[in-house]
This record gives C-alpha cells, structure tokens and sequence, in this order.
C-alpha cells in the first residue's frame, strides 16, 4: 500500500514538508511535489538504492501517509462497516491489511487497520486520499465510534532490508525479534517513543516507526537509524525505489492497480475481502462479481525483450486489444521489463503470451504468477 506516483501536482504554496525535509535537502535529494507533499524521489539514484534495500538496509521518509483514530464502545462495529476485511480477529498489537469500498464494489483506498487496544484503533491511510477518506468515514460514523484525522501528529520512518533489525537493535530495548509480521508494540527508538511495526511496502524484513512528527524527535531518530546502519552500507531510500521495491512484490499501489472503478475481486484482493463477516459497505457488488467471476483480473507479466512497460500501454493478445497495463518498471533485481495491468480474464492464466504496445510495436510478454521475486 501506497500512494500514485502520478498524483496530480499542486500548486507550490500548497505543498506541505514532512518534519524531515531539511534533512532529505541536506543529503541532496531530487524533491518533488507528490500526493501534495514536497518528498524525496530518489538520492543516489533509484537502482543504488533499490539494491541497497533488497541487499543490506534502507531508511524511507513515508510521513506523508495519513492516519485515523477510531475510540469508543463502538469502534469495532465501525471499521467493521468500512472495511472488507475482518478485523474482528485483531488482538492488541495486531494489524491488518484491508480496503474501503463504495456500495458498488468501487476500491476508495487501501489501508492498515492497527488494534492498539480495546475499543482504540489506529487506521493509515494513503497520502493523497486522506481528505477524501476522512470525508468518507464521517459520512459513515456511527454513535459510540469517535473518529480523529491525527495525520499531522505522526512522522512515520520506514527501516527495511535485511539488515533492519540490526541496525534497530542498536536503537532500542525492545526484543525486534519478537514482533510477529503485521504486529506491532509501543516502544522507544533513540530515546524517542514510538510504534514499532513489523510491516513495510518492500517485501523484505522491516519496520514501520510511527513517533512524534517534531522536528527535532523526527530528526533524532533518522539521524540515529543512518548512524546505526552505517556499518552496513544504509541508504536513505526515495519514492522512486519505494515504486520499484514494491512492483517487484506485486503489492497494488493506489491510483495505479486499484482505485474507484475496480473491485477487490478482479485486483486480487479476494483474500482480505470477508463476505462472511456480516454487513459491509460494497459486500453485495464484490460478491456479486466473486459468484459471477471476473471478467478482467489484474495479472503480473515479465517482458521476453528488453522494453520497458509503461502504466496506460494497451496489452493485446491474438490479435486484439485485450487489457491496458496499470504499473510497470525496468526491475533492477531482475534485469528485465516487468508489470502488472488487467486483461481479460481468459487470459489470466501463468504461461499465457501477450503483448505489450510501446511505441506502436507489439512487444511479446508472458503472464507470470506474483510476486516476480521470491522472498
């Protein structure tokens, strides 16, 4: 889960600066306006630090994702409401990736749903949606479910590689070791209070800390995690490792993969959708689709030349225009072309060929199970 990296530019007074921009302007990074943020796209450069995350560690500035507290006696009935998932099954410390859906099916945003306690969660949110998320919660609230954009209160550092949880063990008291994946406790890292989170967008063993968004305890904690990664070659990682990292696993990215108009069943998503958890916002359309089955599915494919696949190219297959590819990138772990896109849904299947439109050439491609590297 992520934002689009095509999100649409705002106009430069209305861009907000995470608590760390001095620092990503002090390592040089390329600053760009994403999800109405002036972020880091890349440092050294985008395959420097892709492999410095898939070999050794990397460290990324996500505070720009938004995040949502839901209290009270009811809060639980809420999220289950909004979501598609069952977070009913979360105990404190759990966490749990999930959707919001329109009443047709319709993809609003991906999210994690955090259980901190008893009636207390923690939803984030992707960056460019969170006015239009929150909007969406309010619109829903229930009596005895407190809702709070707390999005501004929370700097959220990224530590993901390999080598992640050495570089954090020098950091902290708590045993890193002993957080499950998709569980998470309360912690401090470098003196700081902060959520420790064993979740991340890369595919490799991480962290996800969520800790005061003041500059100065912001700042503390990157400076301590690049200190104390140093010994294994840590690279401060930008968005534009963060879309190769992530495509490489097949994880969806909002705005590209998924939004309004594609149901959780076609993307894929069967697997977090839980029909049989009671009422849901979308449950009729996506079961609806489930027992109809798709037409379309999102598929991943590897190129068979060297090309480059592009969000938007149409895919075609025995002769005719069969899906248009939503993410693509050249994998620098792999050397070659690779993609996701949605296609008719006989043509879905690991093996099948197809082609890839760039350039007004047919490129051939092959239909390839997820995720194209093996973790």
């Amino acid at each position: 889960m992520a934002d689009q990296m095509h999100s649409s530019v705002a106009e430069p007074a209305q861009l907000q600066r995470t608590a760390l921009y001095d620092v990503h302007v002090a390592l040089g990074a390329k600053i760009v306006p994403f999800a109405g943020f002036e972020m880091p796209v890349l440092y050294k450069g985008i395959i420097a630090e892709h492999t410095a995350v898939r070999e050794r560690v990397g460290i990324f500035d996500v505070s720009h994702m938004g995040e949502v507290t839901v209290k009270g006696a009811r809060a639980l009935d809420f999220i289950q409401k909004i979501t598609i998932n069952d977070a009913s099954v979360l105990t404190d410390g759990g966490a749990q990736y999930s959707a919001m859906c329109l009443p047709n099916g319709g993809i609003i945003d991906d999210l994690l749903v955090y259980r901190r306690a008893e009636n207390d969660y923690l939803l984030v949110i992707n960056a460019s949606n969170i006015g239009k998320d929150f909007a969406w919660m309010e619109e829903n609230a229930i009596d005895g479910a407190e809702l709070r954009n707390v999005s501004d209160d929370y700097s959220l550092l990224a530590v993901q590689g390999p080598k992640a949880i050495e570089t954090l063990r020098k950091l902290t008291d708590t045993d890193l070791d002993a957080i499950e994946y998709y569980h998470f406790v309360d912690g401090r890292v470098a003196g700081v209070d902060a959520i420790i989170s064993r979740t991340g967008y890369t595919g490799e063993v991480g962290f996800e800390l969520y800790l005061s968004s003041q500059k100065e305890q912001s700042e503390k904690v990157w400076n301590a995690v690049m200190e104390a990664g140093a010994e294994f070659g840590i690279e401060p990682t930008g968005l534009g490792a963060r879309d190769t990292l992530r495509l490489e696993m097949a994880y969806c990215l909002y705005g590209n993969d998924i939004d309004e108009t594609t149901n959780p069943i076609e993307a894929g998503l069967g697997w977090i959708t839980k029909a049989n958890k009671g009422e849901f916002n979308g449950k009729d359309a996506i079961v609806a689709v489930k027992e109809a089955k798709p037409s379309r599915k999102l598929v991943g494919f590897e190129m068979n030349e060297r090309a480059v696949p592009r969000g938007h190219y149409r895919i075609v297959a025995e002769g005719r225009e069969i899906g248009e590819v939503t993410s693509g990138t050249s994998s620098p772990t792999l050397g070659k072309g690779l993609g996701l896109g949605y296609v008719e849904s006989a043509y879905a299947k690991p093996g099948t060929a197809i082609s890839i439109i760039i350039r007004d050439k047919e490129i051939p491609a092959t239909v390839v199970k997820p995720p194209f590297v093996k973790k």
